[in-house]
């Protein structure tokens, strides 16, 4: 594709389309260590959008699990996908969120290994594969999958995600939540109170956050990226503004002492999800007028309008230019 042609692609169909061979494997270079990546970018470039979610999964689920105790009886796993908070007691296992689908037996061994208590709920913090990908094998082992309604939509649809240069079957009937809800759900277990509340279109429209009340650990899903860029979906009507009022809701119920878990990242507090936001409000800010001054989304990125920001923020899942163009896309 050259740059004549580029330059002519204006409306959001083409934008979106024109950017798919370049995002894939950019992003995934950006993505995966260099180490564990190596020469496999040019391969899942070259690959369709299906073959290459295919190949993605694969590479991300070779990341070790990683545990890090939050509470008594509250562990955070993190690796091979958005990171994952268990609940374990006499009441049952809770898992929120659950790896990419290569990883299941490495999760299996680290939940048997938490003891012999069932599984009773695994809840999906929205219906990206990289957070529901084994929802069929928790559901066959005995959990009931819990979601927003939009999770359920969205997963029974096929998707392409042409800034990631992505493409997503529906996913099988078992995989499917069974139960949904609109706007809030609540759960008492292992002497926890779990609140589940329903966000505005940010990451996606299917967002989430579980608060775990009692342990002051709450788990943002891919509303919070930590210390990196995030990711916002605009096939699934996400919204860069929507993460912005993601975070402003999560900091009203915080405090100094809050856990905050992101769906990719450390671990986080208060002051990580403040300079989160922070740095999404410049950011919007500045692309939002060269958007309005009428610039296309590679002349908005050419300006190079995050530069400052780029040595913190620009290491992890995407770097300066496509994150300009996801909040172009997302505005």
């Amino acid at each position: 594709m050259n740059s004549e042609l580029l330059k002519m692609q204006t409306t959001r169909r083409d934008l979106l389309c024109g950017s798919a061979a370049l995002a894939g494997g950019a992003f995934l270079a950006q993505l995966f260590p260099g180490s564990l990546l190596g020469a496999a970018v040019p391969r899942l470039a070259s690959q369709s959008p299906a073959d290459r979610a295919t190949a993605f999964r694969a590479q991300m689920g070779a990341i070790p699990i990683q545990s890090q105790k939050l509470a008594d009886n509250l562990m955070l796993l993190s690796g091979p996908g958005g990171n994952v908070v268990v609940l374990n007691g006499p009441d049952g296992k809770f898992i929120v969120d659950n790896f990419v689908s290569p990883a299941w037996p490495r999760l299996k061994e680290t939940l048997d290994g938490l003891g012999n208590a069932p599984l009773k709920f695994a809840i999906d913090t929205h219906w990206h594969f990289d957070h529901t990908d084994n929802n069929a094998p928790l559901h066959a082992a005995g959990a009931i999958v819990l979601a927003h309604e939009n999770t359920k939509k969205r997963m029974s649809e096929s998707h392409d995600v042409p800034v990631l240069g992505l493409h997503f079957d529906p996913s099988p009937a078992d995989a499917l939540p069974q139960q949904t809800f609109a706007t809030s759900h609540k759960l008492k277990a292992n002497g926890e109170s779990l609140v589940l509340e329903h966000l505005a279109p940010a990451h996606t429209d299917s967002d989430i956050y579980v608060h775990f009340e009692n342990a002051n650990v709450i788990h943002m899903g891919d509303t919070f990226f930590n210390h990196a860029y995030p990711f916002i979906d605009p096939g699934s009507s996400g919204k860069v503004k929507g993460m912005i009022a993601a975070a402003d809701k999560i900091l009203t119920i915080t405090n100094n002492d809050t856990k905050i878990v992101p769906g990719h990242g450390p671990l986080g507090n208060k002051a990580d999800l403040t300079s989160t936001r922070d740095m999404l409000v410049t950011a919007v800010d500045r692309i939002e007028k060269l958007k309005a001054a009428g610039k296309t989304y590679q002349e908005a990125a050419a300006a190079q309008p995050l530069a400052d920001l780029d040595a913190t923020w620009a290491k992890g899942m995407l770097g300066s230019d496509l994150f300009v163009q996801v909040i172009y896309l997302t505005l």
